[in-house]
C-alpha cells in the first residue's frame, strides 16, 4: 500500500466552503472541506448522492470558484491563477472522467481521444496514433472508427476514459468511471486507473458509489452532508 506520508501532496485543500444561491435559497454544499490527496495514490470519495461530491471534484479542477479556502494543485495555488491561465493548467495537467461522456459526435472514437492532443499543438497524425494506441489499452482497437452513435454506453464510456488518459495527465479526475460498464470492463478500466494512480508523480481521484471497485483504492473518504467524516486506507489482499 502507498505510504501518504512519504508522498508530497497532489492536492491540499483547506477550509473549502461553497454554497449556490442567495438568501432564503441559499444551499450549502462543501462545509470546510480539509483534505491531501498524494501523488502516487488513487483516493476514492464516496457518500450520498447531493453530499457534494461533484461540486468538490469541480473546485478541485478549478472549473468552480469556491466560497472560503484554498486549493493547491500540484504546488499551484488555484485561487491565485486568472481564467484563462487556470483553463491552461487544468488542460495541461489534468484529465476527466465524466458521467455524461461529451463525446463529438461528427468524430469517430479514435478523433474524440485525439482532442486533448490536438488542443496541445501535437500534430494529427501523431495525434491519432496515441489516440489508436490508448483505444486499444481500453479494448477499443476495432472501434477506432466508429462514430459515437454506432457505439453501446459502455463503449462510448471507454472512449472517453481514452480521451481522459491519452495526455498523460497528472491529476486524473473521475465521476462514476464504472457507471455504464459490465463488471469485466470495469475490472479493466480500474486496472488501468490504478496503474496511472501508482505512477510516482501522478494521482487519481474516483467518486464512486460502486463497492465492487472500493479494493482498488489506496484511500476511501467519506463525504457526508459536505464535511469529510472519515479518511481510511484500504486493506488488499497480501497487507496487514
Amino acid at each position: 500500500m502507498m505510504d501518504s506520508q512519504a508522498q508530497p501532496a497532489a492536492v491540499r485543500a483547506r477550509g473549502i466552503v461553497k454554497s449556490f444561491g442567495t438568501g432564503d435559497t441559499k444551499v450549502m454544499v462543501l462545509r470546510g472541506i480539509d483534505l491531501d490527496i498524494y501523488l502516487g495514490e488513487m483516493l476514492l470519495l464516496v457518500g450520498e448522492s447531493g453530499g457534494g461530491k461533484t461540486t468538490l471534484l469541480s473546485a478541485i479542477a478549478g472549473i468552480l470558484d469556491i466560497d472560503d479556502g484554498d486549493i493547491d494543485v500540484l504546488g499551484v495555488p488555484l485561487g491565485e491563477l486568472p481564467v484563462g491561465k487556470r483553463t491552461t493548467f487544468r488542460g495541461q495537467t489534468m484529465g476527466f472522467i465524466y458521467q455524461q461522456f461529451n463525446l463529438l459526435p461528427a468524430l469517430t472514437a479514435a478523433e474524440n481521444v485525439a482532442v486533448p492532443l490536438l488542443i496541445q499543438k501535437i500534430g494529427l497524425p501523431e495525434s491519432l496514433r496515441r489516440a489508436r494506441a490508448m483505444l486499444d489499452r481500453v479494448g477499443l482497437s476495432d472501434r477506432a472508427e466508429f462514430l459515437p452513435k454506432n457505439l453501446s454506453v459502455g463503449q462510448q464510456q471507454r472512449v472517453a476514459i481514452a480521451r481522459a488518459l491519452v495526455n498523460e495527465p497528472r491529476l486524473l479526475i473521475c465521476d462514476e468511471p464504472t457507471a455504464a460498464l459490465d463488471g469485466p470492463n470495469g475490472e479493466k478500466i480500474m486496472e488501468l486507473l490504478r496503474e496511472v494512480g501508482r505512477s510516482p508523480d501522478r494521482c487519481v481521484i474516483v467518486v464512486t458509489h460502486d463497492s465492487r471497485i472500493f479494493h482498488f483504492g489506496d484511500r476511501l473518504a467519506r463525504l457526508t452532508d459536505g464535511r469529510i467524516v472519515s479518511i481510511e486506507p484500504i486493506a488488499r489482499e497480501g497487507t496487514a
